[in-house]
């Protein structure tokens, strides 16, 4: 069976558009603005070998040449197999003369396996890459099946995308809010790894923040753990490690394996000794400044931020990517500085979980977790806002 991992879409009197995405990460216009005779019995050799020898030296021809050339460089520098190609035209002479362009390279795509399996489909239409992530590469496969969508990363292991099946799992069983649900995770050919997940229209209009907050505070409150804070696996956030043991108290789970972690990630990485060293001593009075508090483990979704909330099509809030762990509920919103929570959010939040006092001065104590993440991932323009927290509460 071929799959359709590169559609070449010839027009009259236009150029092609090559929709390349052998790994899934790629997305290219080849723009042929002249016709080029083909130079040299070696590329000539090359259409031989891949079945190209009766097509004549049309426009047209030309066309797929030149998207022919493309696929052999791209292919050379990227460990995706590569199925299949079909070659899509405008017109019926263009289907007539390029019907027999089907050219297999290589086996083995364990994404199109599944889809046309497990997945229910028997046909994948088209492959779109889709935007808005900078650590994953993201398309939506249309099938005569329905659609879904899919993550890809050539540089980590299937615990990374494990990890966030459980979050979206755990999220989908408060029965609370609306997220993905996973179907697949598994390896790429040679290194890297893929999830596959319903995919979800979104709203370009937006949806009320309203609902947002009730059902965000709806899931904490249902979503609780007997095993104290932690989850079932270490996970990621952005691409940084996010250790999750079990932990029985969470003053011990915040110091340790938040706070504590990122500043070993930061002396670690910058040598930054006086941010450490602040660090350690905040670390220190944290039972101090998280006392007299009622904290039972709440499930969070861990990175709330406004890239990670959408809407769908009937106006209610979806929320994507997450680094699930049991925690404080007030930590959820540690990410609030690039969130865009407004007032009816948190009046809509508080009132399913209410607001205990002291909680505004607690919030830069969650944001420094987010802060320090920032610094490691992103470098020293985070530091000065880690360094006000810090010293804030010293």
């Amino acid at each position: 069976m071929y799959i359709m991992l590169l559609e070449v879409v010839l027009k009259y009197g236009g150029s092609p558009k090559i929709y390349w995405t052998p790994e899934h990460k790629a997305f290219r216009d080849y723009e042929s603005s002249t016709e080029r005779e083909i130079e040299g019995e070696r590329e000539m050799a090359e259409l031989r070998t891949a079945g190209v020898v009766d097509a004549h030296r049309s426009s047209s021809y030309l066309l797929f040449h030149h998207a022919w050339k493309l696929l052999l460089r791209c292919h050379e520098r990227t460990p995706a197999f590569v199925q299949g190609v079909f070659v899509q035209g405008r017109s019926r002479w263009h289907q007539r003369r390029f019907s027999h362009l089907k050219i297999t390279m290589a086996d083995g795509d364990p994404i199109c396996e599944w889809i046309l399996g497990e997945g229910g489909a028997s046909k994948i239409k088209r492959v779109t890459p889709v935007g808005g992530g900078c650590i994953n590469v993201a398309n939506r496969y249309d099938t005569d099946f329905g659609v879904y969508f899919v993550k890809t990363n050539r540089d980590a292991e299937t615990s990374m995308f494990e990890a966030e099946a459980a979050g979206l799992n755990a999220m989908l069983g408060t029965k609370t809010i609306r997220v993905p649900k996973p179907r697949k995770v598994g390896s790429l050919p040679r290194k890297g790894s893929y999830i596959i997940m319903e995919f979800i229209e979104f709203s370009f209009s937006g949806g009320n923040q309203a609902d947002l907050g009730r059902q965000l505070a709806r899931m904490h409150k249902t979503g609780t753990s007997e095993s104290g804070f932690g989850f079932v696996m270490d996970n990621t956030i952005g691409s940084t490690p996010q250790p999750n043991p079990w932990t029985n108290d969470w003053v011990d789970f915040y110091r340790e394996y938040r706070l504590g972690y990122q500043l070993k990630l930061v002396q670690q990485q910058y040598r930054d000794n006086d941010l450490y060293e602040k660090g350690q001593r905040l670390l220190e009075r944290l039972p101090f400044l998280l006392k007299d508090l009622k904290i039972t483990p709440s499930l969070l979704h861990g990175d709330l931020w406004s890239g990670n909330v959408a809407y769908d099509k009937e106006g209610m809030p979806v929320i994507l990517d997450p680094a699930c762990y049991y925690g404080h509920n007030e930590a959820e919103f540690g990410m609030s500085w690039c969130a865009g929570f407004g007032d009816p959010f948190y009046k809509a939040y508080f009132e399913v979980m209410p607001k205990q006092p002291g909680f505004e001065q607690r919030m830069p104590l969650y944001k420094l977790y987010h802060y320090l993440n920032h610094y490691n991932l992103f470098g020293s323009s985070y530091r000065s806002s880690c360094i006000s927290i810090i010293n804030r509460y010293l």
